[in-house]
């Protein structure tokens, strides 16, 4: 049984979806963030960072999305959730992920996680009022460059597409209309098609409501 740590509205959603597909065995634990549960010893214990997501396995822990959707392909290969048998489609799903967490998820971060990187007010300001621009920017290389189409790596699905829905997810509030890049709203809109995206987000809502 695997134990994954979460909190609604948040990346967590990718491997919340990516458990979802994969048929392994999991639960789910949330983290009041308006609670600063995220900092608290027992959770640190677990992911000294105090963020989400955090997935407890029988080995140890594992945090950073990348890692716990590499993870979670390798734990259920029947479900073919990534191309393991190819290391170079392989390592083009691990760039895309990295991608996403280290441009496109630092960018969102800049409107309202700016105190992680200065404290200045003027420097907040404008890291905030840059972040739409950044965001704009990286889905125009995701939809140019990167989307292989009809998911993230060609024919196949892969929790990539799980982690660029999360991120697509995002885009209404950063201020950017999703339709601006056709092939990534089609994507978005069949994501939410599939049972499993369909489970975890009622699943999000109903402990958000809570």
């Amino acid at each position: 049984m695997y134990t994954l740590y979460f909190s609604p509205n948040a990346c967590s959603l990718a491997s919340h979806i990516a458990l979802a597909e994969s048929g392994l065995p999991y639960q789910l634990r949330r983290l009041q963030f308006a609670e600063n549960e995220q900092r608290s010893p027992e959770y640190l214990k677990h992911n000294p960072n105090g963020r989400v997501p955090a997935l407890v396995t029988d080995r140890g822990t594992l945090i950073e999305s990348p890692a716990i959707l590499a993870f979670i392909a390798h734990a259920a290969p029947e479900a073919k959730l990534a191309p393991l048998e190819d290391p170079f489609a392989f390592a083009r799903m691990q760039g895309f992920n990295s991608f996403i967490a280290s441009t496109v998820h630092v960018a969102y971060a800049h409107r309202r996680r700016g105190y992680r990187w200065a404290e200045r007010q003027e420097s907040l300001d404008d890291m905030a009022a840059r972040m739409p621009q950044n965001m704009r920017d990286s889905f125009a290389i995701i939809e140019n460059d990167l989307f292989a189409g009809p998911w993230v790596l060609g024919e196949d699905y892969s929790v990539a597409d799980a982690y660029l829905f999360t991120m697509s997810d995002w885009l209404g509030g950063a201020g950017v209309d999703i339709n601006d890049f056709p092939k990534v709203a089609d994507h978005y809109r069949r994501m939410r098609q599939r049972p499993a995206v369909q489970r975890a987000l009622e699943t999000e809502k109903e402990a958000a409501a809570a």
